[in-house]
């Protein structure tokens, strides 16, 4: 049964081989359809969720108000915490498709589609493990046939493996719960990720690039043209969230070529001065206009508050314990994290002298080695902790994770041992081949095993998780009946449905050894059930139970408006008020300041009039009277109402 099967795939791939057609146009497939489902599926189907989002789509439509694309505003006051990149997707978004939840998120959205989408190019070019035994080519003594044989077996397990990184690497970029979650939020997180990933992804791809007898025309190489891009995506990551777009990647390849110790060739061939050019001129303009109009207070806002101190101290209360990003990488890249470990030390990065002799086409793993490293290790080192800050690391554990599963799932080369133990013995120098050993799993203790039995052990505890979950849920003011929603949903059980049954294939695949290079697809699998039947319809879930009233009573309070009359907010801060009545909200924290505030207005001009958003349960705390104020509407945990002539 094992030949037979082996057979078949062998057969097939060879097919596919000989026309590359089908193998592209199967990937084009491919790539739309998972960029559909992880992206752009109910992407504008709910409301914007406090407490960001709304900010970011608020100052990005102040935009399109004002026609000032240099400050952005929120609320009538500027709001420097991010540089204008994605208010101006935003924008131009809101003046192609009108002012809706889709225009908010389709810049997050394209960001992670334009990852996906180049790393499954990478990994087509270059996603084998380090593979000396790929440029060695077998004795020469050998017969022609034998040696011809060797040399096309080699050339078509190749093939397969590049197919299969990209197919899975694509997947894996796609689909992890981090990635999947910020790239349906209209913030600027995932857009860092997206041109940061890009950017390194087109350094590696110049980097990779044979080299060429110079050409006279500017950027006529395609090693250039690559590093071009580089050039143009590190402006756009600057100006997606500041120096951070520019400063991570010079962490990260600037350890990398040290390592390597190729640095010089490296920068020689990067032309730092023209790319650094290119930078300034695309990333500063702004940055210079706007410190013209407000200077300290952006440079203070800017750089002060939201970079220096976001790294030296905590800021908003969001400080965290060292390891806090091993559980974020843990929980946001699952069930894929179960197998990082290996993934990561079957690079075998302490073999430098391996490393520095082999090819650069092959180092695209011990690259994304140091792209993980780097961004975890520099926001590790950072006070202030956020989930989000580890997002542009996700797409190199995607590569590390595809190279182990391609070379681990290559059964032909596997199985029948062509590069490992065997084939090398006796068609190649009569010795066994040592660098393999990086590439192939070892025959005796397999390491994946213990990664699989870590992963059965996660899945478990995911499904207990989601199982017990909303019954551990805390009071939720903005939605009291929420815990008992979700209980009434049965999306817990389903959801627990779906993870039990992963562990039990998961846990089959581990009985059957010959079944192990199946697991990644079964963790696939599961998670693209649990998007669809659990996650999807709890989004809707929440929306309905905390967004919704909030909306509803938006609308009321835009169609009821009079002319100069304001608008009011009690007791908490919810900024998507502020878009979708499209008007400015005055927030009071406590119910006598904003009476206060009131009857001080009234004193001025009798006739105002307020609208009032507050919680129902708060109303009897401002000790108005049944005939002081006009009830407007109620939703939710929230109630509108309309207060006349206080002062009276």
């Amino acid at each position: 049964m094992k030949l037979k099967v082996d057979r078949i795939a062998t057969t097939w791939w060879k097919a596919w081989q000989q026309q590359p057609t089908i193998a592209w146009a199967f990937s084009v497939i491919w790539l739309l359809l998972i960029s559909w489902l992880a992206f752009l599926w109910h992407l504008g189907s709910t409301g914007l969720v406090d407490e960001t989002e709304p900010l970011f789509a608020e100052a990005a439509r102040q935009m399109t108000v004002t026609g000032d694309w240099i400050t952005p505003y929120f609320n009538d006051d500027t709001r420097f915490d991010k540089p204008p990149l994605v208010y101006w997707l935003m924008a131009i978004g809101y003046k192609l498709i009108g002012v809706n939840e889709w225009a908010v998120r389709l810049p997050s959205a394209m960001a992670a589609i334009a990852l996906t989408v180049l790393g499954f190019y990478t990994l087509r070019s270059y996603g084998v493990c380090r593979p000396a035994a790929l440029t060695q080519l077998p004795n020469s003594q050998l017969d022609g046939k034998v040696r011809n044989k060797y040399i096309l077996e080699k050339i078509t397990n190749l093939q397969q493996q590049l197919w299969l990184s990209a197919w899975i690497g694509s997947a894996l970029i796609a689909f992890n719960p981090l990635t999947i979650v910020w790239a349906r939020i209209g913030v600027s997180d995932m857009l860092l990720s997206g041109c940061m990933g890009c950017a390194l992804l087109s350094f590696f791809l110049g980097y990779a690039q044979p080299e060429q007898v110079k050409e006279k025309t500017l950027f006529s190489r395609a090693k250039d043209r690559w590093y071009l891009a580089f050039y143009i995506l590190i402006a756009l990551a600057i100006l997606a969230k500041g120096p951070v777009g520019i400063v991570l990647p010079a962490i990260i390849i600037g350890a990398f070529v040290l390592y390597l110790g190729n640095g010089w060739d490296v920068l020689r061939e990067m032309r730092p001065v023209r790319g650094l050019i290119i930078i300034l001129t695309l990333a500063l303009p702004w940055y210079i206009l706007v410190t013209i109009a407000h200077r300290d207070d952006y440079l203070e806002s800017f750089f002060g508050y939201h970079n220096f101190e976001r790294f030296t101290g905590i800021v908003n209360g969001h400080g965290a314990p060292w390891y806090f990003y091993f559980l974020v990488v843990l929980v946001g890249f699952a069930p894929w994290s179960s197998y990082l470990p290996i993934a990561i030390t079957r690079i075998r990065f302490w073999q430098r002298k391996r490393w520095q002799s082999a090819p650069r086409s092959t180092h695209l793993g011990l690259f994304a080695l140091f792209w993980f490293t780097g961004i975890f290790g520099f926001f590790t080192i950072a006070v202030t902790k956020l989930p989000s800050y580890v997002l542009p690391l996700m797409p190199a554990a995607a590569i590390l994770l595809a190279l182990l599963w391609s070379d681990y799932g290559n059964s032909y080369a596997r199985e029948m041992g062509r590069w490992g133990d065997g084939e090398m013995g006796r068609w190649g120098d009569g010795e066994k081949d040592k660098s393999n050993l990086v590439c192939l799993p070892s025959r005796t203790v397999d390491p994946i095993l213990f990664s699989g039995i870590f992963n059965l052990i996660l899945l478990v505890v995911i499904a207990a998780v989601i199982f017990y979950g909303s019954q551990l849920l805390g009071y939720d003011p903005a939605a009291p009946n929420l815990s008992e929603l979700l209980q009434r949903s049965g999306l817990p059980l389903r959801g627990c449905l779906i993870w039990g049954a992963t562990a039990i294939l998961t846990g089959v695949l581990l009985w059957r050894r010959r079944w192990w290079r199946w697991l990644w697809s079964v963790n696939l699998v599961g998670l693209i059930a649990f998007l669809i039947l659990v996650l999807m319809p709890l989004v809707f879930l929440m929306d309905e139970a905390r967004q919704l009233p909030l909306r509803q009573l938006s609308a009321i309070a835009t169609q009821v408006e009079q002319p100069g009359e304001e608008l009011i907010m009690i007791g908490f801060e919810k900024p998507s008020v502020v878009f979708y009545t499209q008007k400015p909200v005055n927030y009071f924290s406590r119910q006598r300041k904003a009476m206060a505030h009131i009857k001080k207005v009234t004193l001025k001009k009798p006739q105002s009039s307020f609208v009032i958003l507050l919680k129902s349960e708060e109303l009897k705390e401002t000790k108005l009277q049944p005939n002081e104020y006009i009830n407007l509407g109620s939703a939710g945990a929230y109630k509108l109402i309309r207060v006349v002539n206080k002062a009276d």
